[in-house]
């Protein structure tokens, strides 16, 4: 797990690079570039990612790669550098690199007829832990530093409970305070007792096997997130980003469903409106990420 961050070093990340020169639109016999955050188990993605780019590119007719970056950050960086052409990420990686970069949202996850989702504080059952002022003290996972579902809208929930004051006094609070790299790491870290809590989406309690399901719960939930969101540099090609659009709406379709297991295991998809995320914008202002 990585030690807390603080202000200035969430700053650093969101930042990194602000100077670097766009890269050309991609050419037809260039590969499709695809960035995908370790929300999950690597090794699994690793095999998801040879799976979907494989049908991606018979649907679309160019090849198409992929590869996992080590968080949120270093996804935006890979699309500001032109590493990445599109990527899967978090409403509010989407919103940095909206603002340094210009990126462009095309799609939405959907999951239960709804593309929002929460995010949540998690413990264990037998933690004696009920509200959370009783996690005073004691060590926190959350998924990732520039994460909404992972880090900011749970953290928000301490804000609103008064026990902390601001982003910046959150080490007054808590005991330590760790990134541990994704839901999944976070999930799992609070599982076995590494940390008494972890923030992360209302869904990843799904990354942790039956039995440690059974065993942890959950004490606060934050208000409606925009879903994730796949979003692309601005300089790809317009006809490309619009023939994946199209491909990535056939997992829609019936007899394409069962390919979603590769993407995060969404219901499906939705072409994104930009004006869901005002809420992101406003969140991350506080937080002083824009």
């Amino acid at each position: 797990m990585m030690p807390r961050l603080n202000r200035r070093h969430l700053l650093i990340l969101a930042a990194a690079g602000l100077v670097s020169q766009p890269m050309p639109a991609l050419a037809q016999s260039d590969p499709l570039r695809l960035a995908f955050i370790p929300q999950e188990n690597p090794d699994k993605l690793l095999g998801d990612i040879k799976a979907i780019t494989a049908w991606l590119s018979s649907e679309i007719g160019v090849p198409v790669e992929g590869f996992v970056t080590i968080d949120h950050a270093a996804a935006v960086e890979a699309l500001r550098n032109g590493d990445a052409d599109i990527s899967f990420m978090g409403a509010l990686p989407f919103v940095l690199a909206e603002r340094e970069i210009g990126a462009i949202p095309l799609l939405s996850e959907v999951y239960r007829d709804t593309p929002s989702y929460t995010g949540r504080v998690f413990v264990r059952r037998d933690s004696g832990f009920k509200m959370l002022a009783d996690l005073e003290g004691r060590d926190i996972a959350f998924a990732d530093p520039i994460s909404e579902s992972g880090y900011m809208y749970p953290l928000a929930e301490f804000e609103r409970a008064g026990l902390v004051s601001s982003p910046d006094a959150a080490e007054d609070f808590f005991g330590r305070i760790f990134f541990a790299g994704g839901y999944q790491q976070a999930m799992q870290a609070m599982a076995e007792g590494l940390v008494d809590a972890a923030g992360a989406s209302q869904y990843a309690d799904l990354l942790l096997t039956p039995e440690q399901q059974s065993q942890v719960t959950w004490i606060a939930e934050s208000d409606a997130i925009p879903s994730h969101v796949v979003i692309a540099r601005p300089e790809l090609d317009a006809e490309l980003r619009e023939n994946f659009v199209a491909a990535m709406m056939k997992l829609n379709m019936p007899e394409h469903r069962d390919k979603l297991r590769y993407l995060y295991g969404p219901d499906g998809y939705v072409e994104a409106d930009p004006s869901v995320f005002d809420g992101v914008r406003t969140m991350a202002q506080r937080f002083g990420l824009l």
